[in-house]
């Protein structure tokens, strides 16, 4: 990289040096303020994972117990549940989110815990929803055993 530029920078045959053009800098994009949002929360035997959205669906933020630090079977605690909430809501402070409706999938031990967590960091939840999936007549069962 410093040989480009010293390179750039060389003289012409005149004597006068040319100067390498810098690339303008893009400007960080401006977020629009979301006022009202929506919290997915997914917590399974092995991981919690909290995702908060717009109300048309795009991802403001998210962030999983992986990705928080937690290892093994400490993703899936009630503890690693909080901590993954407020790492959230920082990531999301400056997007202005205040309301947000929190739709809950899996048996986890984290949907309480990060359920609380999203009360304790100032957002006012509007409504709860549990969207686990349940099976309705199930999958066919194994044939008769031949004895």
């Amino acid at each position: 990289m410093a040989d480009e530029i010293k390179q750039a920078n060389a003289t012409t045959a005149e004597g006068t040096e040319v100067k390498a053009k810098a690339k303008p800098k893009k400007n960080k994009k401006a977020r629009t303020q979301v006022p009202q949002g929506t919290a997915h929360i997914q917590a399974t035997y092995n991981n919690t994972i909290v995702t908060l959205t717009d109300p048309n669906g795009n991802t403001l933020a998210w962030a999983s117990a992986g990705s928080n630090g937690f290892k093994g079977p400490k993703k899936a605690t009630p503890y690693a549940a909080s901590v993954i909430v407020k790492d959230v809501v920082e990531k999301v402070a400056d997007a202005g989110l205040k309301d947000v409706h929190v739709l809950i999938t899996g048996v986890g031990q984290g949907r309480e815990g990060a359920l609380r967590a999203l009360n304790a960091n100032g957002l006012n939840i509007l409504s709860i929803k549990d969207v686990t999936p349940i099976p309705h007549n199930g999958c066919r069962p194994p044939r008769p055993r031949r004895v």
